[in-house]
């Protein structure tokens, strides 16, 4: 089942920077974490049930500095909150929709994720986030 929208993930060149706009809309950036296996570092923002998270690159192989590079600043992907990923993603390679990750990894917060790409969603890199409960 997808229980909402969990976070929409925005891809930025300086983490620093980024914070001081949001906060400077009056939103808080309740932590900051770095996703080693993404080479990302991201800044939690929640926004009632749901969340921001600015993603800076850490690594010009991650794939944050390859969207920056060719797109820039902005929107990378939307989240959506699902209970038993495996079984979304069972469903969905039945239905032929291209993942990226084939097996939930682990993403940021400790939230098993996977992402529906955008070949497959009209253009929206989609992600798929089971969190502890």
């Amino acid at each position: 089942m997808i229980e909402k929208i969990d976070h929409i993930g925005i891809a930025v060149k300086n983490l620093d920077e980024a914070i001081k706009v949001w906060e400077g809309l009056g939103l808080k950036v309740e932590e900051i974490e770095e996703v080693p296996r993404e080479k990302i570092r991201a800044a939690i923002i929640h926004v009632g049930e749901s969340r921001i998270e600015l993603l800076e690159p850490t690594s010009e192989e991650s794939a944050i500095a390859k969207f920056i590079a060719k797109r820039g600043e902005g929107i990378h992907h939307i989240a959506l909150g699902v209970e038993n990923i495996e079984e979304h993603i069972k469903d969905l390679k039945e239905k032929g929709y291209r993942l990226i990750y084939e097996e939930p990894k682990e993403g940021a917060e400790g939230a098993r994720i996977t992402f529906v790409h955008p070949k497959s969603t009209r253009g929206i890199l989609l992600e798929l986030c089971e969190r502890k409960r």
